[in-house]
């Protein structure tokens, strides 16, 4: 798959990650980027995209955006960007 993608986004694919354990890897990688910077966490379709924003919005990130991907038809998973706080 061929992503275009701004510099300071980094992607982390946790398709096939159970709930909670996606919300703490991506809680993990945010920990160790820049602030500023943009998270791409591909999750599973059902509870991991509905549930992970929610939990991060809690916790006081910023979601820019939750799509589906532009290359699957129909879509089989999710993306979520998260902005890497101040």
């Amino acid at each position: 798959m061929t992503l275009d993608l701004n510099p300071s986004t980094t992607v982390l694919d946790l398709r096939g990650t159970p709930c909670p354990i996606n919300f703490v890897r991506i809680k993990l990688k945010l920990a160790q980027m820049c602030p500023g910077e943009t998270l791409e966490a591909w999750l599973d379709l059902g509870e991991p995209i509905e549930q992970v924003p929610v939990s991060l919005r809690m916790e006081g990130y910023i979601i820019e955006a939750i799509a589906n991907p532009p290359d699957a038809n129909p879509p089989d998973y999710g993306v979520l960007k998260v902005v890497c706080p101040q």
